[in-house]
Parts: C-alpha cells; structure tokens; sequence
C-alpha cells in the first residue's frame, strides 16, 4: 500500500486503515473475532504494509476487548511503527453497570477513559484520540480543552471527531481557533459510493478545512461487495442474500443501505469492476481512495484474511476519469448534485 499526510498532519498512513470493531465481539452469543483470528488479520494487513489501526474503548465484550487483542499484538513488534486509533464518549461497562459519569466526552470521563485505553494497549500514546459522538450535555469548550491537555501531556498526538452535524464539527473548529486549542484533524464518517444523504454539508468542511476522512462502512454493509441481488424490480429494498450474510439477517441493513439509487451505483460500479479485472469490493473502496477534495482513507472492518486479501487488493487497482466519473454520475439527485469527483 502506499501511504499518505493524515490530512494537514505530518503523520503517513497506509491508504487503507483497518477497524477491528469486531475483536472479541459477540453477536447471539457467537465470537465474531477470537484473540487467535484477530492477530492473524492484523497479521494480514502489515503484511501488505498496513500501519493504521482503528479501535475504540468499547469495541469488544466486554468492552475493552478489541484494544487488548491489539495490545498483545503489538507486544512484538515495534510500537512507532503504527498510528493507533481510539475513542471516548459511550457508557463504559468495565466497573459494572454505568455510573452518572461513565459515559459522555467531560473531563473526568475522558481523563479515566484515556488511562485505560492506554493501558490495554500497553502503550504511552495514541495517535488519534476520537471523540466517538457529540455530546449535547458538555460544553465542546470543556471537551477541547481536556483533549488538549492530553496532547499538552504527550498522551494523544491528533484529536479526531466522529460522526456528527456539519455546524457541530464547524463550531468545534471554530472554537479550537479562537481559545487556541487543538483541533480535529481526523474525522469518521458514514460515506460510501452509495450514501449521500445528510453527509455532503459535513464532507464540505472536511474539504474546505483539509481535514482527513476516514469513512467507516465503506462498503455499505456489504452491499458495496455485489454479494447481494434484486428480489424484486419493483422494491430496492428486497434482495436475495447469501445465507448468514448481514442482509439475510439485519433489517437495519435494508432500511438503512438499500434504495433505487443503491443498485444504480452497484450497477456501475459492477461494469468498472469487469473492465479493470477487480471485485466490486476493490471498486468501491479504490473510488473512496481518489477523492480529491480531501484524504479519504476508508476503514475496513474484514471477518476473515481473505475478505481481508480482497479489500487490500483495492490498493492494487486504478480507475480512469471517466470509470470514476460513471460511478459518481450514479450518486446525481434530482437536482444534478452529486457527492465525489475527480478532475
């Protein structure tokens, strides 16, 4: 992979960045990712020059678990060789039931937070601290200030922001400039060749602030991989889903990934994937990769190494104007606007 400036930051990272929100998770009581398979992905994405690691405080169950799989793993090899990333603001389960002060992005609950993140993953920084959401009960003056001390105290390098509104990442940095604190340098949100609503305001600041977007389901759920068939013609939101697949089995993922405008970037991104000899997967992630509004380093989230495999092989593939163009035609509204593109 090929690596690239964490948006104004003087920090390089792999094209790619790797989430393991799925370390040590557990869905109807089933272990998505063991300590044992988590390593060999981790494995898998250094071997094919991945240094860029997304987790979060309460990724894994209990919560805790995804940072201390990464932490083992990195008890090997060179910590400075990798930009670590976490997160702080949901209720934190390791004390029991959650305290008034368990969750939330206050002083004294990132103060803790940070501690214990630092601690799972043996090491005396992170590169990225994110703030996972906004909190409407903490004045973001408070939240900026704590954080900063934290990079003050050589504890955090980058602050990052997660999903939220435009005017509330605008008034962040707004507030950052005028008190002379840090500010978000990294940001996470839904975006995918298939999304567009309630994101093009927030990538609009993104942009115009060079802030580096690191877009978590960027293959929509899956439905980005061309795994996934019409049901019915008639109705976007029926599909024909392999067994044990997120859309045999997660309603979300109809409501929330499916529409007519979907299967019409689908459809594109199907034709562009045969003419460059690569998988719908490579596809949609090499599109996100060629922004050039801003760095878009997307976060894939594989269960296996060979889900794994194909979505590094993304890093292998180019796209002309015009193949990038046909899929970002796909996204025009009503209106011609569209979200993407590239001179």
């Amino acid at each position: 992979m090929d690596y690239r400036r964490l948006g104004s930051t003087g920090t390089k990272v792999s094209e790619l960045c790797f989430g393991t929100w799925r370390f040590g998770r557990e869905t109807g009581g089933v272990l998505e990712t063991d300590r044992e398979e988590a390593h060999a992905l981790l494995d898998t994405f250094e071997a094919h020059g991945g240094n860029f690691i997304d987790t979060a405080n309460v990724y894994g169950n209990p919560n805790g678990t995804s940072e201390e799989y990464i932490g083992d793993w990195l008890a090997e090899r060179d910590r400075d060789d990798f930009v670590l990333a976490s997160k702080v603001y949901f209720p934190f389960d390791g004390r029991g039931e959650p305290g008034p002060n368990d969750s939330g992005l206050g002083r004294k609950h990132i103060r803790t937070q940070i501690e214990g993140t630092l601690d799972r993953l043996d090491t005396d920084y992170l590169d990225v601290y994110y703030i996972h959401r906004w909190d409407d009960e903490t004045p973001i003056e408070e939240t900026l200030e704590t954080l900063t001390q934290l990079v003050e105290d050589g504890k955090v390098n980058y602050l990052g922001a997660s999903t939220m509104a435009a005017w509330q990442l605008t008034k962040a940095l707004w507030k950052s400039e005028v008190e002379g604190l840090e500010r978000f340098e990294v940001t996470q949100p839904l975006f995918h060749a298939a999304y567009r609503d309630d994101v093009a305001d927030y990538l609009d600041v993104c942009a115009d602030q060079d802030l580096a977007v690191c877009p978590y389901s960027p293959l929509a759920g899956g439905f980005l991989t061309g795994k996934y068939e019409r049901a019915d013609p008639d109705d976007p939101t029926q599909v024909e889903a392999p067994d044990g697949s997120r859309g045999s089995f997660d309603e979300r993922f109809s409501n929330f990934y499916l529409s007519a405008r979907g299967w019409e970037v689908l459809d594109a991104i199907r034709g562009v994937a045969d003419e460059v000899d690569a998988t719908p997967a490579q596809v949609a992630l090499r599109w996100l990769m060629d922004q050039e509004d801003f760095t878009c380093i997307p976060i894939v989230g594989a269960r296996t190494t060979d889900q794994l495999e194909e979505n590094v092989g993304a890093a292998e593939i180019s796209l002309d104007a015009a193949q990038f163009e046909r899929i970002s035609e796909a996204r025009y509204d009503e209106e011609g606007n569209r979200w993407g593109h590239r001179d």
